[in-house]
C-alpha cells in the first residue's frame, strides 16, 4: 500500500465518523467543549464522601456539599490550637484527645459550633446529657474583619517550619479549651499573612504561588475507598476490625476504580453529572448553566505518620497497627523511605461548588512523584 493511499485513508476516517457523531458541530461551535473532547480522562471514578476539619486535629464534619478553593475545601483548617506561650501549634501527634473536640456548623452555616469535653464528662452517657457533658461555644464561620477587629487579636503562630499569623480569640473562648487539654491553649483564626505552599508545592515546582491555612502541608488530600478496603482487609488478616477513612482525616473520598490506583495521578479534574460528553449533549445543550470543571494538580503521596493509630470516637492510640500494616508494604516513595504512604496531595487550580457524585476523572498521570521534605 502506497503512502499516498495511507494518507487518503487517514484523511477519510473522520469523514466517516462525523456523520455518526450529533456533537461534532456543537463542539466545533464552542472551544471550551472541544478541549473537554480532546482531553478524554484517563480514570473516571465518583465522589463519595466531603470533609471538612475547620480546627486542625479536631472533629471534623462530613458534607454533601461545599466550595473548592484554592487553599482548600471551604471552612477546613481554618483554625487550630496553639500552645499559649510558644504560639506553636498542637495536634493528635502530642495529644490524641485532640480528636474528642467535636465540630459542626449551624442549621444555616453562619455559626460554627465546637463542643468541647468538660474535664470531669463521661462521654458514656445518653446524648440528652449533651448540656452535662460539652461545653459548646460558637463563632462565626466565616468571620468578617470588622468581627475579628472587634474580638480577636492578631498575633504570630508557628506551624512546622512556618512563621504565620492568626487572630487570637478571647480568654473566655480558650478557657474551656485549656480546661480539657490540661494546659494553656489558644485558638486561633488563620490571619492575613500567606502561608505559601513549600516541598512539592513550592513555586518553582507547582507553576505558580498558592497558599493555604493550616493543613499539615497542602490544599486538598484525595482518598480512595478501594484502597482503604484493601487496607482493612490485610488488617482483618491480623485480626484488626475494619478502620473507616477518618483515621486519615481526606478531603475528598472517591469510590476508586483499583486500589492505589491513585498513586500515579498528576492532574484530575472535577465535574458534574451533567458535564459536556463526548456526544455533545449536556445541561449546557438546554440551556442550563455548567460549571467550569474544577482541575486539581496532585503533588505528591502523603506519607504518614501515626496519626491514623488514633481511634477518632475514643482517642485512644493503637500501639501497632494500621501503621504496621501500612509499613509492611506501602512504603512506595523514594522521597520518604521510611514511611507508608496513604492518600494524595493536591493544589486546587481553581475554584467551584463541589459535593458527592461529582465525577473525579484522572487527566494525566506520571511515575515520577517523589516526596519533597519541607512543610
Amino acid at each position: 500500500m502506497t503512502s499516498a493511499v495511507i494518507l487518503g485513508l487517514i484523511l477519510l476516517i473522520p469523514i466517516l465518523l462525523i456523520p455518526r457523531f450529533t456533537g461534532w458541530p456543537k463542539l466545533i461551535q464552542s472551544p471550551t467543549k472541544l478541549l473537554l473532547w480532546c482531553q478524554r480522562p484517563k480514570q473516571s471514578t465518583e465522589i463519595i464522601s466531603l470533609r471538612i476539619y475547620p480546627i486542625k486535629s479536631c472533629r471534623g464534619i462530613e458534607v454533601q456539599s461545599t466550595v473548592l478553593k484554592q487553599h482548600g475545601l471551604d471552612l477546613d483548617r481554618r483554625w487550630m490550637l496553639v500552645d499559649a506561650s510558644s504560639n506553636t501549634f498542637l495536634t493528635i501527634r502530642q495529644i490524641p484527645d485532640m480528636t474528642r473536640i467535636r465540630t459542626a456548623l449551624s442549621a444555616d452555616g453562619d455559626e460554627l459550633v465546637v463542643s468541647i469535653p468538660k474535664p470531669e464528662s463521661n462521654e458514656s452517657t445518653q446524648d440528652q446529657d449533651q448540656d452535662r457533658q460539652f461545653h459548646t461555644i460558637r463563632i462565626p464561620s466565616h468571620p468578617s474583619p470588622p468581627w475579628l477587629a472587634a474580638n480577636t487579636n492578631i498575633g504570630p503562630v508557628h506551624i512546622w517550619d512556618t512563621d504565620t499569623d492568626g487572630y487570637r480569640y478571647s480568654d473566655e473562648i480558650n478557657a474551656p479549651f485549656s480546661a480539657f487539654l490540661g494546659r494553656d491553649v489558644v485558638l486561633v483564626h488563620k490571619g492575613p499573612t500567606p502561608r505559601v505552599l513549600k516541598g512539592n508545592g513550592a513555586p518553582h515546582r507547582l507553576g505558580r504561588v498558592q497558599t493555604t491555612g493550616f493543613p499539615d502541608v497542602h490544599p486538598v488530600q484525595i482518598a480512595s475507598e478501594s484502597s482503604l478496603a484493601e487496607l482493612n482487609a490485610r488488617l482483618g488478616k491480623v485480626g484488626i476490625d475494619p478502620i473507616t477513612v477518618e483515621r486519615f482525616r481526606p478531603n475528598i473520598v472517591v469510590r476508586g476504580k483499583a486500589p492505589w490506583s491513585e498513586d500515579s495521578w498528576k492532574l484530575v479534574r472535577i465535574t458534574g453529572r451533567n458535564a459536556v460528553g463526548i456526544s455533545g449533549d449536556s445541561a449546557g445543550d438546554s440551556g442550563a448553566a455548567i460549571q467550569s470543571p474544577l482541575d486539581l494538580d496532585v503533588v505528591a503521596r502523603c506519607a504518614r505518620c501515626q496519626v491514623p493509630n488514633v481511634d477518632p470516637d475514643t482517642a485512644l492510640k493503637n500501639k501497632k497497627q494500621p501503621w504496621d500494616t501500612l509499613v509492611s508494604y506501602r512504603r512506595v516513595d523514594e522521597g520518604s523511605k521510611y514511611k507508608p504512604c496513604f492518600g494524595m496531595l493536591s493544589a486546587p487550580r481553581n475554584e467551584g461548588a463541589i459535593e458527592v457524585g461529582m465525577k473525579l476523572e484522572v487527566l494525566e498521570e506520571t511515575t515520577g512523584h517523589r516526596y519533597v521534605a519541607g512543610f
